[in-house]
């Protein structure tokens, strides 16, 4: 996947003098905590895009039951979302630090928000530090809403 059309769409934004705001995750059984972290995402800049991991990714991060949706189902479900400017799959190649590092050097959002469970939040916190890209948990985790729960239920 090229990032150039992603990152030609942000300079445009910042040309404008836009704060973009990105948020990344698996987005697989949309849900009320979903909406809930991308509106507050939304709510900290004028444009939100959102990053989806890809089925690939999703299978290795929560087991091979998963993802529920393909990402062009998820893809599609984010894009209808109010609050999204711009939605995309992540790359491929996504798993090790050197991979988000050029990610986000070539994106280099305003912010990236994230919910108070991100995983490697400490990391991603100084990395985005030393980019020069803000990293603000918009919101926090409520353990009594996931997919993964909500999935469990449905067994």
């Amino acid at each position: 996947m090229s990032l150039q059309p992603l990152v030609q769409q942000l300079a445009i934004w910042h040309s404008q003098g836009l704060k973009v705001v990105l948020a990344t995750g698996v987005f697989d059984l949309l849900h009320l905590e979903h909406l809930r972290f991308l509106t507050k995402a939304k709510a900290a800049g004028d444009k939100l895009i959102v990053g989806l991991e890809t089925d690939a990714r999703v299978r290795r991060i929560k087991g091979s039951h998963r993802p529920v949706n393909s990402a062009k189902i998820r893809l599609e479900q984010l894009r209808a979302l109010a609050a999204v400017d711009l939605a995309f799959v992540l790359p491929q190649q996504f798993s090790r630090q050197e991979d988000w590092i050029n990610f986000m050097t070539a994106l280099k959002p305003d912010l990236y928000a994230v919910s108070s469970h991100t995983a490697h939040l400490a990391n991603k916190r100084l990395i985005c530090r030393r980019l020069g890209i803000t990293c603000r948990v918009v919101h926090r985790f409520n353990p009594t809403v996931s997919t993964s729960l909500l999935l469990r239920s449905l067994s």
